[in-house]
């Protein structure tokens, strides 16, 4: 008896010291416990914030017993400055971390390799947020996640708000030790990725084009994407052998695309577009591709970006071009209430080789809004139809395989789902149900559409409730209005420095104004005015310019009389100088501006806004360019303004452009610049050699309803250059005694 109680004695002596809890307050106390962590240890951080520092952690645990690395309580370890996880250990967990106010530079936010010899195997990362850990610089490019190695899980993590460029989460391919890795990333909120305005800018991306003939084996599934509208890649697969499932995309105005890589699956995933514009679906490139029982409800992506597209091919592509769509099965899917689906999308003169031997079987349509459901534009011989659905509504003869009927729907809230149809005569080999069986993981239905409820509450209900960092909530803190009175200009600025982060308005009480210097404006700011006369804004020296709208910062302009025949400045608004990764707004609602001699509105090269408004205002008597935003010459695609809309103002007796706008270069991954000119008048007008209206690279414009009088009768009017597909509609426009309009076949005039 003794005998045993010692032994017994002995093992718990001996787990203890095996497995232990040590509690570190610095990294240099980490550094140390990470050196003589032994498998089964727990590592605790202690609450607090932890600045500037760069996690190592190296330590080997095993399967049975990993190595945990947590915080006291979770999100209260606050990671800010310029910080950074490097993960090169084995069978180690990370939990709870918080990485806000700060960024890591070239490399990823978390990375799991500490250099080439050491890189992460069998590691989690879970249960952690990076919240708008962007670097300062929009261009400045890196990773907030780079998975090396294999086997390694990053999951029930919150991302939100990347800014600058570069992707999300980057699984990496470089060589043996990180192919076939078997990542899961799953349980994750993804979430508000506003438009990057160039490449870069995609959630996923397994592979690069280099490595695309990999295998991968990743793992996406049970995630939530939500508003991630960086560009229009959400996923991009350019790899072998991933699979993509039980995923939910909620407005978000992009697709997952099979880029590069063969025999990929996207399997039970929901898209919910909900009539948001540029909201697509899957892009099926490449070879042996498995698009199946996906929902897709209200996208209204069109083109490439559509619900599906079938694209075209190079042929003799190289690997890391556009290999021709071959070998694929799109069976079992049902789209409510979207734009169409394209066949043979992209076709051009290099993009030639039509889809072959691709089944396309047992998918469901219903349609309110549109009247066909397919686009083809190129020979579909390759596709084999069959057994595909359609609602009786829809109008257009359909091509073989396609046949209209009643479709009853299926209520889960707002949401109408198609059901599903039984019907005998699908044509489906046994070697197409078993790859579809493997490729959803579940049994399969030989029915039409998406096995609805089971599949969709299931999918919506994980994303709400179990998706994303347990301990976070995205809720925003409420501004603080304040209205301050301002009768000097630095009465102007004093209230500025003293209302920093509030949406702060000024009432200009004076009628005359003297700028010594610039003023940036680094808060929500709205000018506005009481006095029925301009005001006087004067300068004695010329200044570069007089307002500039700091990142992340908006000006608006509401009721204002401004008379700037004293004013000497190059520019009278420019946006951010210094490249930042925050974005920026400007609107101006019901203002009169006479007499300036100068450019009204400047974009600054790298600077990013949201939406330019202007309305119901008016221009007069002024010598300059109104609005220039012709600073991207890189070739690479950059623009600075998602969306512009200039309705019901007028312009008389002006010389100089409108608008010169420019977007460069041939990529293909963003859906703006979007442009609206509509309701104006425009009289007496004088640009010289220069267009009035230059659109250069906008993807999307409407100039509609103006009236143009005696605007630059000897040059050109309206100028559209495109190196890309585009659509710009030129609408009910009276044109008397105006110029030329240059136009291309992508403009639609009436």
């Amino acid at each position: 008896m003794k005998q045993l109680v010692l032994l017994l004695l002995c093992s718990i002596i001996t787990l203890n010291i095996i497995a232990s809890n040590k509690i570190v307050a610095n990294i240099n106390e980490l550094e140390l416990a990470n050196q003589n962590a032994k498998p089964g240890d727990t590592i605790v951080l202690k609450n607090g914030e932890w600045n500037n520092v760069t996690f190592k952690l190296d330590a080997m645990g095993l399967k049975e017993s990993p190595i945990v690395f947590k915080a006291e309580t979770k999100g209260k370890v606050i990671i800010t400055g310029k910080s950074k996880l490097l993960i090169g250990g084995a069978y180690l967990i990370v939990d709870g971390f918080y990485f806000t106010n700060g960024y890591s530079g070239v490399d990823a936010v978390i990375k799991f390799s500490i250099n080439q010899q050491k890189i992460a195997n069998n590691c989690r990362v879970t249960n952690t947020v990076i919240n708008d850990f962007n670097n300062p610089k929009r261009l400045e490019e890196n990773y907030w996640v780079a998975l090396y190695g294999k086997n390694n899980r990053l999951d029930h993590c919150s991302f939100i708000n990347k800014k600058n460029i570069g992707v999300l989460v980057a699984v990496i391919l470089e060589d043996e030790r990180s192919r076939s890795n078997f990542h899961s990333i799953d349980h994750n909120y993804f979430g508000f990725r506003i438009p990057l305005a160039s490449n870069g800018g995609e959630i996923i991306r397994v592979g690069v084009s280099e490595h695309c003939e990999f295998n991968s084996n990743t793992i996406i599934e049970d995630n939530f994407f939500e508003k991630c509208d960086g560009e229009t890649e959400i996923i991009s697969i350019k790899s072998c052998q991933n699979i993509v499932r039980n995923n939910l995309f909620k407005e978000c105005q992009g697709a997952v695309v099979l880029r590069h890589g063969n025999y990929n699956t996207i399997a039970n995933n929901v898209f919910l577009g909900n009539d948001k514009k540029g909201t697509g679906g899957v892009r099926v490139i490449n070879k042996g591709q498995v698009v199946v029982n996906n929902f897709f409800y209200k996208c209204k992506g069109v083109d490439f970006r559509s619900p599906l597209s079938i694209m075209n091919g190079v042929p003799n592509s190289p690997a890391n071009r556009y290999v021709g769509v071959s070998d694929a099965v799109i069976a079992n899917n049902s789209f409510y209430d979207c734009t169409p689906i394209s066949f043979s999308e992209g076709k051009s003169e290099e993009r030639s080789l039509q889809p072959k031997n691709v089944q396309f079987i047992n998918n469901l349509f219903y349609t309110k809004s549109d009247t066909t459901i397919y686009h083809i534009y190129d020979d579909i011989s390759g596709i084999q139809f069959s057994n595909n659905l359609v609602s009786a509504e829809v109008n257009k003869q359909l091509i073989n395989g396609f046949k209209k009927t009643n479709i009853k729907m299926e209520q889960f809230g707002v949401v109408s789902i198609p059901k599903t149809i039984v019907n005998g005569s699908t044509l489906m080999s046994d070697s197409i149900r078993q790859m579809l069986l493997t490729a959803t993981n579940n049994d399969f239905a030989l029915s039409t559409g998406y096995l609805s409820k089971a599949n969709y509450l299931k999918v919506v209900e994980n994303a709400y409730t179990k998706c994303g960092a347990t301990w976070y909530s995205n809720s925003n803190k409420k501004e603080i209005a304040v209205n301050v009175n301002c009768n000097t200009t630095e009465e102007i600025t004093n209230a500025l420095e003293k209302n920093k982060n509030s949406k702060l308005t000024i009432h200009l009480t004076n009628n005359t104004y003297s700028f010594a210097a610039s003023i940036p404006l680094r808060e929500d700011v709205t000018f506005k005015t009481n006095l029925k006369q301009p005001i006087q804004f004067i300068s004695n020296n010329e200044l570069e310019y007089v307002f500039i709208i700091k990142g992340d910062q908006s000006l608006h302009l509401k009721n204002l009389g401004l008379n700037l025949s004293s004013l000497k400045a190059k520019v009278f608004i420019t946006s951010d100088t210094s490249g930042t990764s925050n974005h920026s707004n400007f609107t101006m609602q019901h203002c009169s501006i006479s007499n300036f001699n100068g450019t009204f509105f400047k974009a600054s090269k790298s600077s990013l806004l949201d939406s330019i408004f202007i309305s119901n205002s008016n221009w007069s008597n002024g010598n300059g360019i109104l609005l220039n935003l012709y600073d991207e010459k890189d070739n690479k695609g950059y623009y600075n303004v998602e969306k512009m809309t200039i309705s019901n103002n007028t312009i008389s007796n002006h010389t100089g452009p409108l608008l010169a706008i420019l977007r460069s270069g041939k990529d293909e991954s963003t859906l703006g610049p979007l442009v609206e000119i509509k309701n104006n008048t425009f009289n007496q007008i004088a640009s010289d050699n220069a267009p009035f209206i230059l659109l250069n690279g906008v993807q999307q414009s409407l100039i509609q309803n103006n009236i143009f009088n005696n605007c630059n009768p000897a040059n050109k009017l309206i100028e559209y250059k495109d190196e890309l597909r585009a659509a710009h509609s030129l609408t009910s426009n009276k044109f008397e005694q105006s110029g030329t309009i240059i136009k291309n076949n992508y403009v639609t005039q009436k």
